[in-house]
């Protein structure tokens, strides 16, 4: 082999994950970590470990000459990078080059190629590759853009040219919308990649993400490994991943994976890369992008073909030949993947900050849950939102699709709120099941789901979480020894709930909500067995000071007890102070002081785990103070802007 050491230069589960395909090929192992990262799972499972800096992306993980300090340092003669940071970074792979180090991805020309949607889509209709009908010139005024919109038709698609993860993404449906949208684009661009160009497409509105696996070995031979299917998405950002496709037949894939091998044959590939098309309602496909690297999504693959796509990396990048020919790459079974996220979907799909207090993921047969997390590990807003992979792979589609919802619901992570109860919704959802979602499902048939808006608390839940509160792990009694009936009150999102219960031999009995209960209960350490009303169910808890997160079925409750003197805090109360949702940076400010503003009113937006959000108005009046300026760092429930309410307005009536 070319090299003996890997430096990982990434982070969380693609990091472990990379760290033992390395090391199983017999090569040492080197890790990088930032503040937060310091007892993260890679740094333990790592041979060694180069401490880079502070959680600040600039000196950590996007640092490249730290990063080619440490590989040095370390004795590291190739770099994996991973996906995301540095992973489709030209510069990077140039610099690794210069420095005799092995980049384990493309040559850097390529890169950068790819790395443009512009360049990208104009060398891909120079190779025969089907491209959606757009603009991507190189004059970017507005006036251009418009007129181009229009030759093209409505609706039209934006998005950056160097853009990825759905960044710098605006769909139009009316010539009316469309200035706001490409200044919209270009700020959320340039501040996501450094670079404001902008290129225009047709919008496919019912169409599916269909992406192919290909690897090259530099000599002009490249293979493909079937396709996946990546259309359930929100914000342009993939949740579901499956391969192979439910809307691919053999005559399509062999047609989609021939389009993929020209594209890389046309660039010399070299490594892992993935060929994303459009494919619309009549089977046309198109060609969307090429990203040179591996893939969040590649344990599908992994799966149905029984291959390891880490060490074809690997041995490709030490000069070896693709280990096996077109022919011989198997494809059998089916598997689906699901991302677990650190975000709230009924407030938007908001990131969620806050600490693992447990983590246990489900394991059994046809099961694999990727991550990199460990007992109270901080989970900020300075990296993506991703938690975790979990990944079912069944004989057929129903029987993978079953055992994931399975592993979703017996999956238990407790301090920060997840996105768990949409993935199974989704799964279990007859359009889901029926294999005909699109890009569009969530936003159209899945719109109205439960999981999307703030859950119902049943009464039996909130006399559940107050038992369990009182009752202290490993105890057959209560606690809090409560022979007679006391009064508890707690409190769950915005809403409130107070209790009357009491404890004798026969267990407790709440009454919540006007609703009275039975409830019995054991507890050993986080697992909680409870009887409620004659029904045994299981449930994880973890009580953390005055709160209790309480896990059940891939749903987070989390519950705060407070006295009667207290009341519940509600930041969206109209006080007329707009505060930050989380820790984040402020993007940009769209009014001045004095400026009459109207409730729901867009005041400006932050950026927090990649995500854009737009800090909104919460009544009439006048904008009073402006407490942040753009590129500030802010933290969570900081006062950002302050609005006088009209009807306290007395100054201005």
């Amino acid at each position: 082999m070319a090299f003996t050491t890997v430096l990982i230069a990434n982070r969380g589960e693609i990091a472990v994950r990379i760290i033992r395909t390395v090391q199983q090929l017999g090569f040492d192992a080197v890790a990088i970590y930032s503040d937060s990262d310091r007892h993260s799972p890679m740094v333990t499972l790592a041979d060694s470990a180069v401490y880079l800096g502070a959680d600040d992306l600039s000196q950590s993980y996007l640092n490249i000459d730290a990063i080619i300090d440490a590989a040095k340092r370390s004795g590291a003669d190739a770099i994996h990078p991973g996906y995301g940071f540095l992973s489709e970074n030209a510069d990077f792979a140039r610099r690794c080059q210069e420095q005799g180090i092995t980049f384990i991805g493309p040559n850097p020309e390529t890169i950068a190629l790819m790395a443009s949607k512009r360049l990208a889509k104009i060398a891909m209709e120079q190779a025969g590759v089907p491209c959606i009908p757009g603009y991507q010139g190189i004059n970017q005024t507005d006036d251009a853009l418009i007129n181009k919109a229009q030759a093209i038709g409505f609706p039209v698609m934006i998005k950056a040219s160097a853009g990825g993860g759905g960044r710098g993404m605006r769909l139009v449906e009316t010539p009316e919308d469309l200035v706001a949208a490409l200044t919209s684009a270009r700020a959320e661009a340039k501040s996501g990649f450094g670079d404001d160009e902008l290129i225009l497409e047709k919008a496919l509105t019912r169409s599916r993400h269909i992406e192919v696996q290909i690897f090259g070995d530099g000599h002009g031979n490249v293979v493909h490994l079937g396709e996946r299917d990546c259309s359930i998405q929100r914000r342009h950002q993939k949740v579901i991943e499956e391969a192979p496709s439910p809307a691919v037949n053999a005559a399509l894939r062999e047609q989609l994976g021939a389009a993929a091998v020209l594209a890389g044959q046309s660039c010399q590939y070299l490594g892992a890369g993935t060929v994303e098309f459009l494919l619309d309602d009549n089977n046309q496909f198109y060609f969307l992008e090429m990203n040179t690297r591996l893939q969040v999504e590649h344990p599908v693959t992994e799966l149905i073909t029984g291959q390891d796509l880490v060490a074809w990396q690997l041995k490709l990048a030490a000069g070896e030949p693709i280990p096996l020919s077109q022919s011989q790459i198997p494809l059998s079974g089916h598997a689906i993947e699901v991302r677990l996220y650190a975000e709230a979907p009924s407030q938007g799909f908001c990131p969620q900050t806050g600490s693992v207090l447990h983590w246990a993921p489900y394991s059994a047969d046809g099961i694999r849950v990727d991550h990199g997390l460990v007992q109270n590990q901080p989970i900020g807003s300075q990296f993506d939102p991703m938690l975790a992979k979990v990944i079912a792979y069944g004989d057929d589609r129903e029987q993978a699709r079953c055992r994931l919802i399975r592993a979703l619901k017996n999956t238990s992570l407790l301090g920060v709120h997840t996105n768990a109860a949409m993935l199974i919704n989704l799964l279990n959802h007859e359009v889901f099941r029926q294999g005909e979602a699109t890009t569009g499902f969530i936003e159209t048939e899945f719109g109205s789901d439960p999981s999307l808006s703030q859950a119902v608390i049943p009464s039996w839940l909130w006399a559940l979480a107050a038992c369990v509160m009182a009752q202290q792990p490993n105890t057959g009694g209560s606690a809090l020894n409560l022979a007679n009936p006391s009064r508890l009150r707690l409190k769950a999102q915005e809403d409130v709930a107070e209790l009357q219960m009491s404890f004798d031999s026969s267990g407790w009995r709440v009454t919540a909500d006007g609703q009275q209960h039975q409830i019995n209960l054991s507890r050993d350490g986080a697992a909680v067995h409870a009887s409620i009303d004659g029904l045994h169910q299981k449930f994880t808890a973890v009580n953390h000071g005055q709160q209790l997160w309480l896990g059940y079925q891939g749903q987070t409750f989390q519950f705060e007890e407070f006295g009667y003197s207290q009341s519940p805090k509600n930041v969206h109360d109209g006080d007329g102070v707009i505060r930050s949702a989380m820790d984040g940076v402020m993007q940009r400010i769209e009014v001045d002081v004095n400026d009459r503003v109207s409730k729901g009113q867009t005041l400006g937006f932050m950026e927090a785990m990649k995500m854009e959000m737009p800090l909104i108005a919460d009544g009439d009046g006048i904008i009073r103070q402006i407490l942040a300026q753009p590129g500030q760092q802010v933290k969570r429930q900081q006062p950002l802007i302050e609005i006088t309410h009209q009807e306290n307005d007395h100054d201005h009536a």
